[in-house]
């Protein structure tokens, strides 16, 4: 069950509890002496003892063990699990300092707490692809911003494909995606269709793939292809890829232009009709719809 999130109006005033609040001192201390100190029992009843106390504490002394704890190499589970569900400026000390959090730490606190500590989350150092997976797996388009905007964080393709997907209705993803290492070209060909100019210049610059090795490879296999009458649709579209050209030679032939750049030409001087259009995508190689 994940623990319920304080708020600072279920806390008791502090009013004269002097007691009390150099009792929290005193416990954090405890829990943050070293293990020479204190053995790992002693350190886990100090910390559910703390825990039942800072259900009941002011906002201000949860913020005051949380940055005293921030530090530590380990965390009791139950303590680290109640202030990473607190109020943000609470959480936010554990999840952006407390090195000691593990990856299951931190989905826990993504499926259980807000969009604040998610968002606070995504800047965290070091993120693994199982968190990022789980911060981006709410759509929460300043939590992926800040998640892509992370250098230090890895990305699961599962994660980059979603992202892939949701660019297409927020567009400004797109910037941010083309920026990370992990996206492959094919999900940057599928961006492209909705990336504003500039993406697209980028997409066609960092994407651009070079078949010459593979023509090199295959090129005995375009005969026996062409002695099958290209009857096998597998080899045939896998051939048509590799083979791709930027000229169709068969559709040169029969072109009123004489070439693609008499046909851009022609779209220049005197508009670009369908017709026009339809004649550039097929010298140039690609299919008409394509080439709309």
């Amino acid at each position: 069950m994940p623990e319920p999130a304080l708020t600072s109006e279920e806390a008791e005033p502090q009013g004269g509890f002097r007691a009390r609040h150099a009792l929290l001192k005193r416990l954090a201390d405890v829990v943050s002496l070293p293990g020479s100190r204190v053995n790992a029992f002693e350190r886990s009843v100090t910390g559910d003892l703390l825990v039942e106390m800072l259900r009941l504490a002011s906002h201000d002394d949860r913020k005051r063990v949380a940055a005293r704890l921030a530090p530590l190499a380990e965390v009791p589970n139950a303590l680290a699990r109640l202030l990473l569900r607190d109020e943000p400026d609470i959480a936010g000390l554990l999840i952006e300092q407390c090195a000691s959090l593990t990856d299951a730490d931190l989905v826990a606190c993504a499926r259980d707490a807000a969009v604040e500590h998610r968002f606070l989350m995504a800047s965290r150092r070091g993120l693994s692809e199982v968190v990022t997976e789980t911060l981006m797996s709410f759509g929460e388009r300043q939590v992926i911003e800040a998640v892509l905007r992370n250098t230090t964080a890895r990305l699961s393709q599962v994660a980059v494909e979603g992202v892939v997907s949701l660019s297409r209705t927020e567009r400004q993803l797109c910037a941010h995606l083309l920026k990370r290492p992990e996206l492959r070209p094919s999900g940057a060909y599928v961006m492209f269709w909705w990336c504003d100019a500039d993406d697209r210049r980028t997409i066609l610059q960092r994407f651009a793939v070079s078949r010459e090795v593979m023509q090199e490879v295959v090129e005995d296999v375009f005969a026996m292809a062409a002695e099958e009458n290209w009857q096998d649709p597998v080899s045939r579209k896998a051939l048509q890829f590799i083979e791709r050209r930027q000229r169709n030679r068969a559709a040169i032939e029969k072109s009123p232009y004489g070439g693609l750049e008499q046909a851009v030409e022609a779209a220049a001087r005197d508009g670009l009709t369908r017709e026009v259009a339809t004649e550039i995508a097929y010298l140039a190689g690609v299919k008409p719809i394509t080439g709309a």
